[in-house]
């Protein structure tokens, strides 16, 4: 059983631009503008979840760093 590879957060904001420009550019046809924009939905609920539980992390730190600092 293969475990699947962990994207870090650069790699899917990058994948994310790509898409964009892609989309952007005009190139791509009908059915690929919308594989595109599928993924693109995607990528971006996953970088938006990475952020929040970023965002949950740093200030639970900041709480405990401050109750630290009361003690």
């Amino acid at each position: 059983m293969s475990k699947k590879k962990e994207i870090s957060f650069e790699e899917l904001l990058k994948r994310l631009q790509e898409i964009s420009d892609s989309l952007e550019s005009g190139t791509v046809g009908l059915d690929q503008s919308i594989k595109l924009y599928e993924e693109g939905i995607g990528l971006a609920k996953t970088c938006y979840t990475t952020l929040k539980e970023a965002e949950l992390k740093v200030t639970e730190l900041k709480k405990q760093l401050e109750n630290n600092i009361k003690e």
